[in-house]
């Protein structure tokens, strides 16, 4: 990182009490800056509260065919389907046999995972070792006694994922999808063969919708989100259509149920996501609906860059997208910027990992062959992807956002299935710094040759337990 730079922020920058400087691609690095520690954030308002109870209720409604009771056995079945197909590849290293004992390296070398996906093995070697299903030295971090299941157990478990699937709300396609990546897994770790293929046969994106959009805990989730959107629309007086960006919509898993719950309400909606792959779907489906438009955008990038105004909408939609962020802070704060005074920001996240995942889906969230860094928010160095409830709430509130209860609340039962709703407000009685001063301070102290990072001003910046940067 360049040292002009880190030197010129350890003197006094106008309004500024705190700072972060976080890494990014070809040199590209963003400053977060923070004004004097700011008083707790709120309490959700009343307004707010009212909205997630109805929003709440909306998610009940939209799984009203399904018995709750039944959904953690279901899971679990899914979860059980997950180790033993783990223990089978390892098994296949023959390094656990006649009691061998293993590091880390020593199991990725034997299956000769591409270095990417060097974290996905690490996270099995821990999840089968917190299961029971291998022991770990503490002394020597040797992993040995792994418990392998017979052919025939782990064929029946495979078979039987069908009765899981369909009790979940999957798509038959959704329990071949998991089949096929199990068989493929040597394969998928040696980057000889992508996830994608698999998941989108021939372009197609069913298999994508059934787990984002027709699984009982999408279900509820995104239904919650469509009534917290249409209730905002509901807020908003005048002529004037409703602003919605939907950052990162992928195969419009969410997209279908918003634009449904706010009926014939006039918006303006932008679907955007990074690949046009989707854009062209989407135009496929969506084409018919007036105000809906479609663009290009990546939520690692400067938004105002890629032709965003700030201020220029009133919702903020993100559904199953922000954990790519490669730092969670960095993008909220944009995300931020973009929204009208009192607008309203939705995530949709899964909040609690599912073993399954570790043997399908984790496979597309390893950083790309050539990505030096991977996260390098409070995630750096940890060999996970996602963010519990609690860590999402946190990072809303250091960005500027005052907090909506999180939805499905806790005792809830789908709280447990980990599909969680997230929503803030933009928080307008903070005193953060101004961005144009901080960067014309620092153009004034640097030579004129360097280049200045992207600055967001937050409300807190939260540290990291890995180095990721410099920071005051």
């Amino acid at each position: 990182m360049n040292e002009a730079l880190t030197d010129a922020l350890r003197t006094d920058l106008p309004g500024v009490a705190d700072w972060q400087l976080v890494r990014g691609s070809g040199g590209q690095h963003t400053l977060l800056v923070a004004g004097p520690p700011a008083k707790p954030g709120a309490s959700p308002g009343p307004e707010d509260t009212r909205a997630a109870r109805r929003a709440a209720h909306e998610g009940d409604a939209a799984v009203r065919d399904t018995d709750p009771a039944t959904l953690p056995a279901l899971l679990r079945q899914l979860d059980e389907t997950a180790l033993l197909t783990m223990a089978r590849v390892l098994d296949r290293t023959r390094l656990f046999r006649a009691g061998g004992r293993a590091t880390d390296a020593d199991v990725l070398g034997a299956l000769a995972v591409a270095p990417r996906h060097a974290w996905i093995v690490r996270r099995w070697l821990r999840t089968l070792t917190a299961e029971g299903r291998l022991h770990q030295d503490p002394a020597t971090g040797r992993h040995h006694g792994l418990l392998v299941p017979e052919r025939r157990e782990h064929a029946r478990a495979l078979r039987e994922l069908d009765t899981a699937c369909r009790g979940l709300g999957y798509p038959a396609s959704m329990t071949r999808f998991f089949r096929a990546a199990a068989e493929r897994l040597p394969l998928l770790f040696q980057d000889r063969t992508s996830l994608q293929e698999v998941l989108f046969p021939d372009g197609e994106t069913g298999t994508a919708q059934g787990n984002y959009r027709d699984s009982v805990p999408s279900r509820w989730a995104n239904h919650a989100a469509a009534a917290l959107i249409a209730d905002e629309a509901g807020r908003r007086t005048g002529p004037a259509p409703v602003r919605v960006l939907e950052a990162g919509a992928g195969v419009g898993g969410t997209t279908g149920t918003v634009l449904e719950a706010l009926g014939d309400t006039p918006v303006d909606y932008l679907f955007t996501d990074v690949s046009p792959f989707f854009l062209h779907a989407a135009g496929d489906v969506f084409g018919g609906r007036p105000g809906v438009r479609y663009a290009l955008f990546d939520l690692q990038a400067d938004p105002l860059a890629q032709g965003l105004a700030a201020g220029s909408h009133d919702v903020v939609l993100a559904a199953n997208v922000l954990h790519n962020a490669r730092h969670a802070g960095r993008c909220l704060a944009a995300l931020r910027e973009l929204l009208a005074p009192d607008g309203l920001l939705v995530l949709v996240e899964s909040c609690q990992e599912h073993y399954q995942a570790l043997t399908s889906m984790y496979l597309l969230m390893s950083p790309a062959p050539d990505e030096p860094d991977w996260f390098t928010d409070e995630r750096a160095g940890q060999d996970r992807v996602f963010l519990g409830a609690g860590e999402w709430t946190r990072q809303l509130d250091a960005a500027g956002f005052d907090p909506v209860p999180v939805l499905p609340p806790e005792g809830h039962p789908l709280a447990a299935a980990g599909q969680r709703v997230i929503a803030g407000r933009v928080r307008t009685h903070a005193r953060r710094p101004d961005p144009g001063r901080v960067r014309a301070a620092l153009a004034a102290r640097l030579p004129p040759a360097t280049a200045l990072p992207r600055i967001h001003a937050v409300d807190a910046v939260i540290r990291t337990l890995t180095p990721t940067g410099a920071s005051r």
